[in-house]
């Protein structure tokens, strides 16, 4: 018999006990960390608390849903730099209450116009795909177009009043939270020689830790100029010349021009029927319909009967991401350039032969299909008012911190999405001027009987549309609430073919959550699968659920973040 050390023994102990069901919960909610969040006349759910309440503050003003998620947003650019800010991009759906219909907005921004693809591959050299860092893989921020645009048709209070309290807090301080803590000092320390980053981020030569009060003035003063002057206070003047000099002087190619051409895209959802709930996303060039063929793939099995955590659910989750992850590289897009074929990606009868490709063993390598015709961070939020209106927003620099570009003086870091494009020509998803690139950030919504039913989403790369199926499939198959649907342990995939033009031959790695026993992570293994223990790759998640025979909104965030869901 093995003796265990002390330290061995607890390990072992702990586990256990982690993927042991929380059965004794008085309501019998296995494992959400609290009940659901209910409240009638207005709810937000934000990945940090100060950022909730200043969205309730907002709503209890006369605010809109979309006010608050902007003035929500805004304070997150903050406190929460290492997921989000004015330097990254936007995407969003919105149910309209007057219109009775979801709308939805691409902010992504393109490439720098000056920039073509022969020049981009002299610059990098031998490098076979465009660096994480550094100016190259910067791209035009979308991020404040689409607080303008949405606040344009959705706002009820001046844009003044919604910045307001972002302000304020960027000029007395904020105090830093733990998860966010932990991520500065990470993405800090490899950002630090960029010019610019550190006096901005790393107060006192260090990024700020855990309660630490953190100040902007740079930000408070860009804010300023966005309140007063509305998109044109961001993409001409001031801070569109600084940023223009800024990235010149680092031998980068976005300008001042770049910024003045930018504009967004209002475009409209696509949605599948999954067991009688329509779930929303926003077609490429992100990557939401990833979730939706996925979910026309498991929408044939009994999942209910297979149960939540089961080997068999769990091997079919993961065969049914290859493939749709095979589509994803092969026609996710900037649809300017190469539209994708979506309608038949997420039909019907192209999910039948998708699951026909499913078998009992893992899949090594995973061709994409033939329709007719990764660390990075993020935040997402969703907000809801008093006349119905509900908002799901998700915002990012990329990479959490960005590409360590901080034109000096504006506060934020510009983001290095760029990275995202593909250096081989010929694909959809190559590199060209004025293109914008393959995107991960993505909003959810679900409406039933054309009714609006739940804002959600899920951060975290491409662990998003895996999120937001699992989201899906906990409360419809699994009979989860709205909090614990987001608390259950989470399955992510990791190891797909790319849009960057990585193809995967070796399988993947399967990547199981405290919660999920050792009887199936074996048995899972036994089917070839691939399993490694790893942390922080599980993503975040808000949501906003309307009961709309109770007037009633129920609000979740999850334990993963700092996160907080209120309303009043």
């Amino acid at each position: 018999m093995t003796l265990l050390g002390a330290a061995a023994l607890v390990s072992l102990l702990s586990s256990t006990a982690a993927s042991i069901p929380m059965g004794d919960r008085i309501t019998g909610r296995a494992f959400a960390t609290r009940s659901e969040v209910l409240a009638t006349n207005g709810m937000a759910a934000t990945s940090q608390p100060l950022a909730t309440q200043v969205a309730l503050d907002v709503l209890k003003a006369g605010g809109s849903a979309m006010d608050a998620a902007i003035a929500a947003n805004a304070v997150l650019g903050l406190v929460e730099p290492t997921g989000c800010g004015i330097g990254g991009d936007l995407f969003a759906i919105v149910w309209d209450p007057k219109t009775e219909r979801l709308h939805g907005y691409n902010g992504s921004g393109r490439s720098p116009r000056s920039l073509d693809l022969a020049t981009l591959r002299e610059a990098l050299g031998d490098a076979e795909t465009i660096p994480k860092y550094g100016p190259l893989p910067v791209s035009v921020p979308g991020a404040v177009d689409g607080w303008c645009a949405l606040h344009e048709k959705f706002g009820a209070l001046p844009l003044a009043d919604v910045l307001a309290p972002a302000i304020g807090y960027a000029e007395a301080g904020a105090p830093i939270t733990e998860v966010i803590a932990h991520y500065w000092a990470l993405g800090a320390e490899v950002r630090k020689a960029y010019p610019g980053f550190a006096d901005t981020f790393m107060p006192n030569g260090k990024a700020p830790g855990e309660g630490e009060l953190f100040r902007n003035p740079g930000l408070a003063s860009t804010y300023r100029e966005i309140a007063e002057k509305g998109r044109d206070g961001f993409y001409t003047g001031r801070v569109a010349e600084t940023v223009g000099r800024y990235m010149a002087e680092q031998g980068g190619y976005l300008t001042a021009e770049d910024l003045a051409e930018h504009r967004g895209e209002w475009v409209d959802p696509v949605g599948v029927n999954y067991r009688g709930y329509d779930v929303w996303e926003l077609p490429p060039n992100g990557q939401g319909i990833a979730a939706l063929q996925m979910l026309q793939i498991l929408e044939g099995y009994e999942l209910r009967r297979l149960g939540f955590g089961s080997e068999e659910y769990l091997h079919v989750f993961t065969e049914a991401k290859k493939l749709a992850f095979a589509d994803r590289a092969r026609f996710y897009a900037d649809p300017a350039f190469a539209p994708a074929p979506v309608d038949e990606l997420i039909s019907d009868d192209y999910a039948k032969v998708q699951r026909s490709r499913i078998g009992r063993r893992a899949a090594k390598a995973v061709d994409p299909g033939n329709p007719a015709l990764e660390e990075g961070d993020t935040i997402y939020l969703c907000t809801a008012d008093s006349n119905g209106m509900m908002v799901s927003l998700i915002q990012s620099n990329y990479r959490g911190l960005g590409s360590g570009m901080t034109p000096p003086g504006l506060g934020f870091c510009l983001q290095d999405r760029g990275e995202l494009f593909d250096l081989t020509e010929g694909r959809p998803n190559t590199y060209a001027p004025g293109k914008r690139p393959f995107h991960t950030i993505i909003p959810a919504f679900i409406t039933k009987d054309g009714a609006p039913y739940m804002a959600f989403g899920v951060m975290g790369g491409a662990t998003q549309p895996q999120g937001h199926v699992q989201i899906v499939v906990n409360m419809i198959d699994f009979g989860m609430n709205t909090q614990e649907a987001g608390d259950a342990p989470r399955i992510v995939h990791t190891g797909s073919s790319q849009p960057t033009g990585q193809r995967m031959t070796d399988g993947g790695l399967v990547h199981l959550e405290s919660g999920i026993d050792w009887e199936t992570r074996r048995a899972l293994a036994r089917r070839g699968h691939v399993l490694q223990q790893k942390t922080g790759v599980y993503g975040g998640y808000q949501a906003i659920r309307l009961d709309r025979e109770r007037g009633v909104y129920a609000g979740a965030s999850e334990s993963r973040k700092d996160g907080q869901a209120a309303g009043y």
